[in-house]
């Protein structure tokens, strides 16, 4: 009867268990990763996030400023469109000043110049809640961001550059010109041909 015990391979030998090398070295083998790779895993996963994170705050700052280069663009064309509309109202309110400075004196008390006037008023009331203003002109030292000199008038004893007359109103809006007013200075040269000379 064959002796089982005298059998070279025995059960517990080296090679017999999984994970025991069968050179008879002692220790698991293992496919774990060591301290340091995982190190290095987590340094490359922060500087990913890092880079990520990065690219994400400059797209959110690109948008950002889209958005509001957006915005000012749509206020600015909103603002030239909503001046382009207020100059053709002040050339309607033109043409009340016209109407009633040559108002012929037998009409003054007629019901239905005091209506023109009621209109004018209205007119005047709507440009001002706009932010619409008058320009004031006569007897003000000439300034060349609110005025347009088209004559010059010699011998009126007025110190050269005053305004001395207004020839059309001038409007700003807020504080930008929206038109400047078209006046007549007074001259520097009083003995100079007629009352009135050449645009500027």
């Amino acid at each position: 009867m064959p002796d089982r015990t005298s059998r070279g391979h025995q059960r517990g030998a080296a090679g017999d268990w999984p994970g025991q090398p069968a050179d008879g070295a002692h220790g698991p083998v293992s496919d774990e990763p060591t301290y340091e790779q995982l190190s290095q895993y987590l340094e490359a996963a922060k500087a990913l996030a890092a880079e990520h994170l990065a690219t994400l705050q400059r797209t959110a700052a690109d948008f950002a400023n889209f958005k509001r280069r957006t915005a000012e663009d749509r206020e600015r064309d909103l603002g030239l469109a909503g001046e382009f509309l207020l100059r053709k109202l002040i050339s309607v309110a033109d043409d009340f000043d016209r109407a009633l400075d040559h108002m012929p004196e037998e009409f003054k008390d007629a019901g239905w110049i005091e209506g023109i006037a009621l209109v004018d008023r209205k007119l005047r009331a709507l440009l001002e809640s706009e932010g619409v203003t008058a320009i004031e002109s006569v007897g003000r030292a000439f300034d060349p961001r609110e005025h347009e000199a088209i004559a010059s008038v010699p011998g009126t004893g007025q110190p050269d550059g005053q305004v001395i007359d207004e020839i059309q109103r001038g409007y700003r809006v807020r504080d930008r010109v929206l038109r400047p007013a078209l006046v007549a200075v007074a001259g520097d040269s009083p003995g100079r041909g007629d009352s009135t000379s050449q645009a500027n």
